[in-house]
């Protein structure tokens, strides 16, 4: 890991920038993410098909906006039991069928996508949802992935720090050449479309145990996702404490001002008996943690709350206690074979009685100086203030940047340089 401090040091300038309007700023984001898991219901043993499941995720994203959520996100697998290979796709139509959610990820592989697609396919979906969308990049959690990709799981860190050098270098700059370990070098290339209003999406690293991840995030002052749904909180505090500290040492701002999103799980009812006696055949036959230890003690050892809504809003406003002011808050709804009426009607109790407390709840004593969280139009006040965001132009160069000029007509003479973070790479 390099130690210097980058060139872009200071607090972010879209920080406290843009429209305070409900539909482009909050102080915190919340909303919901989905694994894109097909898993049988245990209380009727009937599993949805692929293309049932997909259909009701769309109306799941959809009725998360109409409750009040902010943020959706989706995961990226590419294997049985899981639907979502493609989240582009997914999230694109999505948009299609919303004005205000923004659209994430849940984790997007940036060990085994080529970065290229990875720089056309969000600045497209950018485009085509107005600046409604960011990124969650991981490793993921499926070893096989890598040779599925060309990829040898052996290199995994190394794939992840090239692969999103170059990534930045993309979105950057209008002309990238490139040469690094694990890809083919590029010359004079330039990735299509250009982002929305020069300004990329919005990236958040995701880990669940990777410190290397976490001072990433830090290195370049991007968010860091801690999806905290599976271990005890000491073990995410680690973890979050070192990007805040890694932050402020590479002179982003204090540690107070880094960019936390956090992960959770709930199960609701009126009464909270119910809430426990509905979800204890889901939870006790769940892929991931099924057949393992007890609901009650998976409860007291990670953030997973069955209960009635006040246990919820009491145990995650909490959660500023354990890991400070932080700016997103997902939660996993749908998953472990919960039928489509039961996740629609957990939406209804999170974004009618959970949310809004909660968010006033984590708005008390928030310092001035803390960030709120990133949104697309905060980010472009921030870079040109009253001025026109940049509007892409080709010019006639025909994609031929190494003997006919620029591809755009405003393309800078002297592209920003893009970070070697851990790389070999050269520019």
């Amino acid at each position: 890991m390099r130690d210097d401090t980058p060139a872009s040091a200071g607090r972010p300038a879209w920080i406290g920038a843009g429209d305070m309007s409900e539909t482009t700023q909050r102080a915190m984001q919340f909303g919901i993410f989905s694994v894109s898991d097909i898993t049988a219901d245990p209380t009727t043993g009937r599993t949805p098909s692929e293309a049932e499941r997909i259909r009701d995720i769309v109306t799941i994203a959809k009725h998360a906006e109409e409750v009040g959520l902010d943020v959706f996100a989706l995961g990226e697998h590419h294997n049985p039991p899981f639907f979502s290979s493609s989240p582009t796709t997914t999230l694109a139509y999505i948009g299609a069928q919303t004005s205000r959610l923004i659209l994430s990820t849940a984790t997007t592989l940036i060990t085994t996508n080529d970065p290229v697609k990875i720089a056309e396919d969000y600045a497209m979906l950018q485009h085509l949802t107005g600046g409604r969308v960011d990124l969650v990049m991981g490793r993921g959690n499926t070893g096989p992935v890598y040779p599925w990709f060309g990829q040898d799981i052996r290199q995994g860190l190394p794939l992840a720090i090239e692969n999103y050098a170059l990534l930045r270098q993309l979105w950057e700059n209008d002309v990238v050449d490139w040469e690094g370990k694990f890809r083919s070098p590029l010359q004079g290339f330039t990735s299509t479309p250009r982002p929305l209003d020069g300004v990329p999406p919005f990236v958040w690293h995701g880990s669940i145990r990777t410190p290397e991840i976490a001072e990433q995030a830090a290195y370049y002052g991007d968010g860091f996702f801690a999806n905290n749904i599976f271990w005890p909180k000491e073990h995410y505090q680690r973890l979050i404490a070192l990007y805040r500290q890694r932050y402020a040492h590479y002179g982003h701002g204090t540690p107070e001002q880094a960019i936390v999103g956090l992960g959770g799980q709930a199960f609701m009812a009126k009464n909270s008996q119910d809430a426990v006696r509905a979800f204890r055949p889901y939870f006790d036959n769940a892929p991931v943690y099924g057949h393992g230890p007890s609901m009650e003690d998976f409860t007291e050892m990670t953030p997973l709350t069955v209960g009635s809504p006040q246990q919820v809003i009491d145990r995650y406003a909490a959660m500023r206690d354990h890991y400070g002011d932080y700016q997103r808050q997902l939660f996993l709804m749908d998953h472990a074979g919960l039928p489509v009426k039961t996740v629609l009607e957990q939406l209804d109790l999170l974004g009618g009685e959970v949310v809004p407390v909660l968010r006033r709840e984590l708005a008390q004593d928030r310092p001035a100086d803390v960030p709120d969280a990133p949104t697309h139009a905060a980010r472009v006040k921030a870079a040109y203030g009253d001025a026109e965001p940049r509007q892409a132009r080709p010019t006639a160069a025909g994609g031929n940047n190494l003997t006919v000029g620029g591809p755009y007509q405003d393309t800078p003479s002297a592209p920003r340089p893009g970070s070697a973070f851990g790389s070999a790479a050269t520019r």
